[in-house]
């Protein structure tokens, strides 16, 4: 799988994706909102180590922020290889720990499971709504927004064999 930027994430029904979830805790910080809060820290500490690792190592590396049982550790380890987040691999007769996705594809890959629950409601609401909080929170990501919807239109066109008519901007 890659990015959003040069590919779609693989879509919910592919045996490989990560299992996610179906709800949201809006009042979590990052990657909490989809995993359990315990969970998103053990992932992340899996990516800072950067190559497969025992629990002991990643351990290690959670207790530093975090304090929690060792045992406790490899329990969420495990979940993870349950949901295809992780893999573990017997390396010297001892569980090395890996993520099957970089942070930038499982993000690109959440982003996209949220984006199509939210796409239930009304899409042109939903669009709007986003539209308005990217332009308290960040006007500038609204050109990136446009850029976005330009490539894709451009995508879909050269798949279609149309053209797309695109409005002129008077400054």
């Amino acid at each position: 799988m890659t990015s959003s930027s040069s590919a779609s994430p693989a879509r919910p029904d592919d045996p490989r994706a990560p299992r996610l979830q179906d709800t949201i805790r809006l009042s979590a910080d990052g990657l909490a909102k989809v995993l359990g809060d315990l969970e998103a820290r053990v992932l992340q500490a899996v990516w800072r180590l950067e190559v497969p690792a025992p629990a002991r190592a990643v351990h290690a590396e959670v207790v530093r922020d975090h304090h929690v049982a060792p045992l406790t550790v490899t329990t969420v380890l495990n979940k993870l290889v349950d949901k295809r987040i992780l893999v573990r691999r017997k390396v010297d007769e001892l569980l090395h720990y890996s993520a099957r996705l970089s942070e930038e594809e499982f993000l690109a890959h959440v982003s996209r499971r949220v984006a199509e629950g939210i796409l239930a409601f009304e899409p042109a609401r939903v669009a709007a709504s986003v539209i308005d909080v990217m332009a308290e929170r960040d006007p500038a990501q609204l050109d990136e927004l446009e850029r976005l919807i330009q490539a894709a239109r451009r995508q879909r066109d050269a798949a279609t064999g149309t053209q797309t008519r695109t409005e002129t901007r008077t400054p």
